[in-house]
């Protein structure tokens, strides 16, 4: 331990330590902008300066105490010169504000109101040109030039799609190699945006396409909402997380004005019956080893530009968005054409990827072509006819995306009070979800929910919850793994979550150091709880507490296995026969090799 003096304090800190990792220990708060911990701390913003007795200013979170350094942060020369670097950061700042989808967790607005800053004197710099289309929207002129993205993107996600040119005030933040975004790696992970602390970097925003959608008398509107979402959707709207419950959630849904509010658990459970069984065939199969989950359409673009030699060997099950999406579109669109109406499938996602993967041409199911057999008395009608056009349209399962944040904006607009509003249930007959369903949105969530059910497809009986609990996976570590003994197999399993850990687990597969039948891969750290689409707190990271949510929300089910969900079992019943079976293909599989990045 190092004794130092800190605002005339005695205070202890661990050798190595920063003043900024000491200060923040002893309750005394550095403002930062370009610090991201154990990532980048460059020191450029130069925001977090402090005066070092004999030494002057200096940038905490690169400087490490030593013994007897005596360290002043609330002294009005201090003040004075972070005021100053802020001011000639802002001045070469587009500041938007009122218009900027930041505003409320933008870290350079809020420090610019700390320090009392003043608007820019000259000219407002102009953004660069950008691909309006891509998932991922860059405005070059709210650039801070703090490197974070840099770090992130290389560091933690591997992909290192952002660079940098010049030194000093010329530095600029590009595309690596100059490419067009679309070509450049990118995986849509959203983790630079959501570490970035301006508007420069978003997720294109779709709430305008939404509202159309909506207002139109000859659409009827249905959205899903994914398992992490209910972790996280109150944060930006002042919730607790005892507030922000999923029936809330759903009630929010239905306010806003969508016609039916489904739950996206329910294809969850869905996912789980087609993958598990494609699992227990390919055990028995000489397939390579191991069979990667789908689920993350990050992961599969990931895998696609940087290690396509694995394609081959991710399930081809679909995303449980978009098997929900097929799933509305095959049962619904007989109803929905007596009406006079089309059907316009709205996802909330905790994802950037998704708004891609909702676009990829090879996920359109032809509507109406495979109608299963038998009749329903829950809202389903598979025997009615189709109309001509519908059974040869080939539609999209998802017709667009929105990110928790969008949907935070989607409220506001149109002035839901949550706080104001009775818990609702999602609608039926695709409302009813597991506790397994539930976990699929944090690490090793999805890999959990397969082998509660893939060990009773072997064996005929539920395993024990403890057998299968994948919770130790976390996104500090590359991988966690484990042997489990299910009936006579004895099945090798892998979780990782973090581009870079997947990175370090396939140059292992590769080499041959690691051997695995079956690998649960998500591209952000944590999970989707941790998605590039999650509400935004500077420097927080709440992949961890997201996840508790989740796994108490499971804990607490009375249905957790996905095989025992009755109403995935009348699906099933009526319209898809069994899993694996022909139209199990047609509407809830896919070939990733196939898809264009």
């Amino acid at each position: 331990m190092v004794a130092i003096t800190l605002n005339g304090r005695a205070v202890e800190a661990p050798e190595g330590t920063t003043v900024l990792e000491a200060a923040t220990a002893a309750g005394v708060q550095i403002p930062t902008l370009c610090y991201l911990k154990d990532l980048n701390c460059i020191g450029s913003c130069r925001v977090c300066l402090v005066d070092v007795e004999g030494e002057g200013l200096a940038a905490s979170c690169n400087t490490a105490v030593r013994e007897g350094m005596v360290v002043r942060t609330d002294t009005p020369q201090v003040a004075v010169a972070r005021r100053a670097n802020l001011q000639a950061i802002m001045d070469d700042h587009r500041a938007l504000c009122a218009t900027c989808v930041r505003q409320d967790t933008c870290a350079l607005r809020d420090l610019a109101s700390t320090f009392n800053l003043a608007d820019a004197p000259g000219p407002l710099p102009e953004p660069a040109p950008w691909d309006a289309d891509f998932p991922l929207q860059r405005d070059s002129s709210k650039c801070i030039k703090c490197m974070r993205c840099v770090a992130i993107c290389e560091k933690v996600q591997h992909c290192a799609v952002w660079d940098f040119t010049g030194v000093g005030p010329s530095t600029k933040i590009i595309v690596r190699d100059n490419l067009p975004i679309a070509e450049a790696g990118c995986a849509l992970c959203g983790q630079c945006i959501t570490h970035c602390p301006t508007g420069a970097l978003v997720a294109r925003d779709d709430v305008s396409l939404i509202m159309e959608a909506i207002l139109d008398p000859a659409v009827e509107t249905v959205v899903q909402v994914a398992p992490a979402v209910r972790t996280a959707w109150g944060e930006g709207l002042g919730l607790s997380r005892e507030e922000a419950t999923p029936g809330r959630l759903a009630a929010a849904l239905h306010a806003v004005g969508f016609d039916r509010v489904f739950d996206t658990d329910f294809a969850a459970d869905l996912t789980i019956m087609e993958e598990g069984s494609e699992f227990v065939e390919f055990l028995g199969s000489d397939a390579p080893r191991p069979m990667f989950t789908s689920c993350c359409p990050g992961w599969v673009r990931f895998v696609k530009q940087h290690y396509p030699q694995f394609t081959a060997q991710l399930s081809s099950a679909k995303s449980p968005h978009q098997m929900m999406g097929a799933v509305v579109k095959n049962t619904l669109a007989a109803e929905a054409d007596e009406a006079g109406k089309r059907l316009f499938v709205v996802s909330v996602m905790p994802c950037v990827a998704k708004k891609y993967e909702c676009d990829v041409p090879e996920l359109s199911t032809v509507v109406g072509a495979t109608r299963g057999a038998g009749a329903s008395d829950a809202g389903l009608v598979p025997d009615a006819p189709v109309a001509p056009e519908l059974a040869a349209e080939a539609a999209p399962d998802v017709d667009a995306v929105l990110t928790v944040r969008e949907f935070g904006r989607l409220l506001r607009l149109v002035g839901v009070d949550c706080t104001a509003l009775s818990e609702a249930p999602f609608d039926n007959p695709l409302g009813l979800s597991t506790g397994a369903a539930t976990i699929f949105g944090r690490t090793g969530g999805v890999m959990e929910a397969a082998l509660r059910s893939a060990a009773f497809l072997i064996t005929g009986e539920n395993p024990d919850f403890s057998a299968c609990d994948t919770t130790a996976a976390t996104p500090e570590t590359p991988w966690m793994s484990r042997e489990l003994a299910i009936g006579d197999a004895t099945v090798r399993i892998a979780v990782a979550s973090g581009l870079e850990n997947t990175s370090k687990l396939l140059d292992a597969l590769e080499s041959g150091e690691a051997a695995f039948d079956f690998v649960e891969i998500m591209a952000c750290p944590g999970g989707c709880v941790g998605g590039g689409g999650q509400p935004i707190q500077f420097n927080s990271e709440l992949a961890q507490a997201r996840a508790g949510v989740l796994n108490r929300l499971d804990a607490a089910d009375k249905l957790r296995y996905s095989h025992e969900n009755p109403d995935i079992a009348k699906l099933y019943a009526d319209w898809i026969g069994e899993p694996l079976s022909h139209t199990a293909h047609e509407w809830l599989h896919t070939d990733q090799e196939s898809w264009q990045i």
